[in-house]
């Protein structure tokens, strides 16, 4: 049964990007500027700026192009970037790792400031620890991205120079560790590279920091208000009629029973994530997919732009099925045909 729901899932994944590449293929074909541009100097022939666009199909019909572009990814294929000349896949790879250990990082901070604010809020109600934790979640929904990064480097770099400079995931002095996953904190916990550890780990802090306080916000008030729900439901008072001790009602049964939203927008923020942190990601020099769709897109790099917006859709839709198959876990009563 779950293998086949699996399986029918995966198959919808391709008229959705189907729909996907025309939308964008569209999409980039109407984003100002000319990617000649980018390519050829200033100074060039007309006759080198034909043979350029000749030489990537820009001459072609669109229809042409786009059936070009939909064979080459069938055969994952997705193009050569017009800035970097390098295969976009390959780009994307190299850049994943990046956005990756930023993101996952953000993530689990997110999810355990907000359990621990949302769990603490729905237990002590209406009290000064209530109160507390939703001037916290307010703040993280008012709080700009770009304002808390460039305040946080501010006061942690320039004023007090306890964080090192936002120059991306390592001081530029300090070799990265040996590639292995390509995670620079577990690469060089691996290897034993503790310079490399140490810088990398100063790197991520603040940048982590900012991404996850905007996340976090909205989890703890979702758990903050499913945990209410549970506390006031019947089977709560039953078990407390029972003698079970306060702390294991409220962390074994409260809080599972509120999950199942929780770990819904939880995937939604981290699929969001995944995709490409641009603000925070160029503020701090972080060479992840980011800054790469930032750049592909100042200039008109059409490949890099499609071969990133697939990538990000893929990305979705795996966290989605990931999501619906923790359901089952979470929740026995679930059952899927």
């Amino acid at each position: 049964m779950l293998l086949r729901y699996a399986a029918r899932r995966v198959l919808l994944l391709i008229p959705i990007l189907v729909g996907v590449t025309i939308i964008t293929f569209i999409l980039t074909r109407i984003i100002p500027g000319n990617p000649v541009d980018r390519m050829v100097s200033p100074l060039a022939s007309a006759q080198t700026r034909q043979e350029v666009i000749h030489a990537n199909g820009l001459d072609q019909p669109l229809y042409r192009q786009y059936f070009s572009y939909v064979d080459r990814l069938v055969h994952f294929d997705f193009g050569t970037s017009f800035t970097t000349s390098h295969a976009v896949a390959d780009d994307l790879t190299s850049r994943f790792a990046a956005t990756f250990e930023l993101t996952s990082y953000a993530m689990l901070l997110a999810l355990i400031g907000a359990l621990i604010l949302g769990v603490a809020a729905a237990v002590w109600r209406n009290t000064i620890v209530d109160h507390v934790a939703r001037v916290i979640s307010v703040s993280g929904v008012a709080t700009p991205s770009f304002w808390l990064a460039l305040t946080l480097i501010y006061l942690f770099f320039y004023r007090s120079h306890i964080m090192p400079a936002p120059t991306g995931r390592i001081d530029p002095l300090i070799n990265p560790p040996q590639h292995i996953t390509g995670l620079f904190t577990v690469d060089a916990l691996v290897t034993g590279d503790w310079n490399a550890l140490s810088s990398a780990v100063a790197s991520l802090i603040v940048p982590v920091i900012v991404l996850a306080f905007p996340a976090m916000a909205p989890i703890a008030r979702l758990t903050r208000a499913g945990m209410i729900e549970a506390l006031e439901s019947d089977y709560t008072r039953a078990t407390r009629s029972l003698g079970i001790p306060a702390r294991t009602v409220v962390l074994k049964y409260c809080l599972k029973n509120a999950l199942l939203p929780i770990v819904t927008y939880a995937g939604i923020v981290y699929g969001f994530l995944l995709g490409g942190s641009v603000l925070v990601e160029n503020i701090f020099a972080w060479p992840g997919l980011g800054l790469y769709a930032f750049n592909a897109i100042s200039a008109s790099d059409f490949p890099a732009i499609q071969g990133f917006i697939v990538y990000a859709t893929t990305v979705y839709i795996t966290i989605f099925l990931v999501l619906d198959l923790l359901y089952a876990f979470l929740d026995p009563r679930i059952k899927y045909t």
